[in-house]
């Protein structure tokens, strides 16, 4: 009896965790996206559609099913599997420049979907999950090469030439997948991207000697394409920027200066925002006409229907998630896991500020979605696989590694893993 209680104890217990707080948000989210598209989609029209409300729950079921698959992947797993995202990632952007779908690219002026049967697949936002694991794998590299090296100890200069030599290899892994999206003609996702890349810079642990004057930088070229935009356009024009993307600064500057043509569509969003007043007009009742209400302009009918009441419990719940992601982050002391929340971090805050933004004329109009609210499957399935990662820092921060062994999905991605030529990819990085 004594043997059998001392092989018990000796045993470790498995503990899995799923962070409640997040999958809250996420129900309560997808509700919201659920029921607006269906008033927006079906109610709002005589003859409207439950399609689009059907495809939005079937891409919910979707990319639930694949948070949970990858929730299963522990942090070594996940680290190595980073290269292989990578390259996948970059393949289809270079896949989407060949096959992109003529009649969208006609439309919106974006040559970013690929269409396969009655879908429509957006390459760069997948893209955007493996840039995030790439970017934590090389940021937890660096802080192993700063541990080795003691950086706290080093003389000033020479802490500022090995942070700095970093910061070129974080923008080195950038220029591919920014270059391409630039080539899709694609200027939301190209600045949702940047937005990835300041977050992680931030977490990394790079000097603020370089931070600072980089931060500076930044908002001094941005300052600079503000004049330019006003006074200067031929210049622009000489640099790629094109008559549509100057018509969406105009009208944001002066929403109701054009209210019938370029600014149509943020003076309704604005009307039908505004009409909704503290309680809103009630689901499905509609005033105001604002073009793809479902998607990129989803808000303006929460604002309608659901008024400032509804509009506010959606920034609570986003704010929530948000906070609730961060304090996993600290939690985890980890910098492949710090990293990697925060590129998720700053992609869902972009997107919510943006989306929100662009809707109360607060920023340009962008075709930027609001997370897993707004209608379209790539988007969603993004989002998802972006809360899967998060969820896996708690899923697994327990787990031993004769139970990961025996994971059917653990087993399958570090085969995959096995495929890339480690020494090849070591040299690159």
């Amino acid at each position: 009896m004594e043997k059998r209680s001392t092989s018990r104890r000796l045993k470790k217990k498995t503990t899995r965790r799923v962070d409640p707080t997040i999958v809250i948000c996420v129900m309560l989210l997808a509700m919201v996206s659920v029921v607006t598209i269906f008033s927006t989609t079906y109610l709002q029209y005589d003859s409207g559609s439950y399609s689009a409300t059907i495809m939005q729950i079937a891409w919910f079921a979707i990319g639930t099913v694949l948070a949970a698959v990858v929730m299963q992947l522990d942090r070594d797993t996940l680290y190595q599997f980073a290269p292989v995202a990578y390259g996948l990632g970059l393949l289809l952007l270079v896949l989407v420049l060949i096959f992109y779908d003529r009649d969208l690219a006609i439309t919106n002026g974006a040559r970013s979907w690929i269409t396969i049967g009655p879908l429509s697949v957006q390459p760069s936002e997948l893209m955007k999950v493996a840039y995030i694991i790439m970017m934590a794998y090389l940021v937890h590299g660096y802080n192993d090469e700063a541990r080795k090296r003691n950086i706290e100890e080093m003389p000033a200069r020479e802490r500022i030439q090995f942070d700095l030599k970093f910061l070129i290899k974080l923008t080195l892994w950038t220029l591919p997948p920014l270059a391409l999206i630039i080539a899709q003609n694609d200027l939301g996702t190209t600045i949702v991207f940047l937005m990835m890349f300041i977050g992680v810079i931030f977490v990394s642990g790079i000097t603020w000697y370089i931070i600072l004057p980089a931060l500076f930088t930044f908002v001094l070229i941005a300052l600079i394409l503000i004049v330019l935009v006003v006074y200067e356009r031929e210049l622009l024009y000489s640099l790629g920027f094109q008559d549509y993307q100057f018509a969406r600064i105009d009208s944001w500057l002066d929403p109701f200066g054009n209210s019938a043509t370029d600014s149509y569509q943020l003076a309704q969003s604005l009307k039908a925002i505004g009409s909704g007043q503290i309680l809103g007009k009630g689901l499905g009742v509609f005033q105001v006409h604002v073009p793809v209400r479902e998607s990129d302009m989803i808000f303006a009918t929460i604002g309608e229907n659901f008024g400032f009441i509804g509009s506010s419990f959606v920034v609570l719940v986003y704010f929530i998630l948000i906070f609730q992601m961060i304090s996993i982050a600290f939690s985890a002391h980890d910098a492949f896991y710090a990293s990697m929340v925060s590129g998720v971090v700053m992609m869902f805050s972009f997107h919510i500020l943006e989306n929100i933004g662009m809707s109360i004329g607060l920023l340009p109009l962008t075709g930027i979605p609001l997370p897993l609210i707004s209608a379209g499957g790539t988007a969603l399935v993004t989002s998802m696989l972006s809360i899967g990662l998060v969820l896996s820092i708690r899923y697994n921060e327990e787990v031993e590694e004769e139970d990961l062994a025996k994971n059917p999905v653990v087993k399958a991605v570090r085969w995959v893993n096995k495929l890339v030529p480690r020494k090849l990819f070591n040299k690159l990085v």
